[in-house]
């Protein structure tokens, strides 16, 4: 598998400890979050497993010479890419980088609950330093554009805060115009993987249409032909 945006790589580390026989790829431009996913995640990895995942400071706007099974954008991260060209780019060179049958995965949320403005704090013990509460904030969302700001902030247990520790600036996707980017990029099939949400299911489901709500977290698979 191909991990973009990878960060610190923590999906491909567990991907590769799932199996012996797979192998990960993750791909990323910030050399300090390449660096923890190589010295923090990667090292705590068995030898053999370590041997199975690489980590890469590499454009995702360019097709890899090496194909892959399947490729993952998780956490939102394309939507970074503000404009419609820019994104038919980055599905095209996935799809180049996929093998025949391939699968591209695309983590989405939306709703008017993520464009509203907003402030939701969380607390989280951390054993040895005390409790962090942690701010995520939602900016003012610009319908015109489609754009909008999101931070989060720390509060640490001596009482230092530390604002705007991650910041994004996104423009919010709608799963329709996403499938129809894809097409046009290649891919002859696309899923819409909705979430179930009865009976605390926790599961995601193939829909092709899905119920009103205020937030939603979703997946778009591409299949290459």
């Amino acid at each position: 598998m191909r991990e973009d945006f990878c960060g610190t790589g923590k999906i491909s580390c567990e991907w590769v400890k799932l199996s012996k026989k797979n192998t990960a790829v993750g791909l990323d431009l910030d050399s300090e979050t390449l660096r923890y996913a190589k010295g923090v995640n990667r090292s705590a990895l068995s030898s053999s497993e370590q041997d199975r995942v690489r980590f890469l400071k590499q454009d995702v706007l360019k097709p890899t010479k090496e194909k892959f099974d399947w490729i993952g954008a998780y956490n939102f991260s394309f939507y970074t890419f503000h404009e419609r060209k820019k994104l038919l780019k980055y599905f095209k060179a996935a799809y180049q980088s996929l093998k025949s049958k391939g699968t591209f995965f695309l983590e989405m949320s939306g709703g008017e609950g993520f464009k509203e403005t907003l402030h939701e704090s969380k607390n989280f013990n951390i054993p040895g330093h005390g409790t962090i509460q942690s701010v995520w904030q939602q900016h003012q969302y610009d319908p015109i554009s489609q754009l909008n700001n999101y931070s989060i902030h720390f509060k640490l247990p001596d009482g230092t805060w530390m604002n705007d520790a991650f910041t994004y600036y996104w423009r919010i996707w709608e799963i329709r115009e996403v499938r129809e980017i894809l097409e046009e990029a290649g891919f002859n099939k696309t899923v819409v993987l909705w979430e179930n949400r009865e009976e605390d299911a926790d599961e995601y489901l193939p829909q092709e249409q899905g119920d009103y709500r205020r937030d939603w977290l979703a997946y778009i698979i591409g299949v290459k032909k």
